[in-house]
């Protein structure tokens, strides 16, 4: 069967990314609010965004940065310590400035050396959000420097994930941007409390991309792409039309200098075409009547958030990908930066 030349969806929303904050914050939120509705906020600022007044208050500069006339609605999250306090996160949670508490293994990814050193630490936190019903977002990663960086993630949902979930069933768990096959099989077999968000990167590239031809590190972020069987699964696992899979880009913008350097930085800017390049593989696929519940329909019902009402479509076309874009500060390259995409979201 052809594929169509235009498809319309429902507005999606964007289940995980990371905006930053100052020049860059408000040079990336336009390319997010051009094409969803909401999106879930990451709280690994500098300092993290640990309580709900520091939560609202990061709110107030994002809406500040949405362009006029543009209707988006940034969810936010709590970023979880040894020592966060259970009242204030539920107190966030039931007063609306909090949608979800953001679980980061201490030294796990950018800005997570505040994050949590062992999962029984925060027991009672978690006890409390599953009592309340509010979600947890988990960066699923072990951090120990005894396991290989591309087993972290599998280690991770033996020594962790899988023992959370045992000791609390209750509680509703999206365990973010996976990457692996051992994710899919985890995800797959838990109960209805637990979902994962997949972004376009881990889709579209293998560890191949990041260490053939030299190192390229505009596709070096974290959990760090794996094989070529992990992408796949990833693929199928997407387009399955399974209601636990949903989009969370982790669109993550660091400056050109910061990505090209000695250290160089992990996270890829992909939210300027995230739409277009989920829906490319989709097509590849051969799921693009799959695709409106991916990105617009799944997520909203886990989150047990509306659906958005108006609509967005898509349009075949022959779209250059730029080599960099305005990052505030400084330049940022984006994902598929060069290449051609075949698809655009129409004005």
């Amino acid at each position: 069967m052809a594929s169509p030349d235009t498809i319309t969806i429902r507005r999606p929303d964007d289940w995980h990314l990371h905006f930053r904050d100052g020049e860059t914050m408000r040079a990336v939120v336009p390319h997010t609010a051009r094409q969803f509705a909401r999106a879930i906020v990451m709280p690994n600022l500098s300092p993290p965004v640990t309580t709900t007044s520091m939560a609202a208050a990061y709110r107030d500069r994002i809406v500040a940065a949405v362009p006029a006339g543009v209707a988006f609605t940034p969810l936010m999250t709590a970023y979880l310590t040894d020592d966060t306090d259970p009242d204030d996160l539920a107190q966030g949670f039931e007063s609306g400035v909090l949608t979800a508490a953001k679980l980061y293994p201490a030294g796990a990814t950018t800005n997570s050396a505040s994050g949590v050193t062992d999962i029984r630490k925060i027991d009672r936190v978690l006890e409390r959000m599953a009592e309340i019903g509010m979600p947890l977002c988990v960066h699923g990663e072990v951090t120990s420097a005894d396991i290989d960086i591309f087993d972290r993630e599998a280690v991770f949902i033996e020594r962790v994930l899988a023992p959370l979930i045992e000791r609390m069933p209750e509680l509703r768990v999206i365990f973010e941007h996976i990457t692996t096959r051992q994710a899919v099989d985890f995800v797959d077999s838990a109960g209805e409390n637990v979902a994962a968000t997949i972004t376009p990167q881990h889709l579209h590239i293998n560890r191949n991309a990041i260490l053939v031809g030299g190192i390229r590190p505009h596709m070096y972020c974290l959990p760090v792409a794996k094989r070529e069987e992990h992408r796949l699964g990833l693929r199928k696992a997407a387009t399955s039309g399974s209601a636990k899979y949903f989009l969370g880009t982790d669109s993550a913008p660091h400056h050109r200098h910061a990505k090209e350097s000695d250290c160089g930085c992990a996270g890829i800017f992909n939210a300027p075409f995230a739409l277009e390049s989920y829906l490319t593989v989709f097509e590849e696929e051969g799921a693009i009547d799959r695709f409106e519940a991916f990105a617009s329909l799944n997520g909203p019902g886990f989150y047990r958030l509306p659906v958005n009402e108006d609509e967005v479509t898509l349009e075949r076309a022959d779209i250059p990908v730029p080599y960099e874009v305005d990052g505030g500060d400084a330049r940022v390259v984006p994902f598929h930066a060069g290449e051609r995409l075949g698809w655009r979201l129409r004005a």
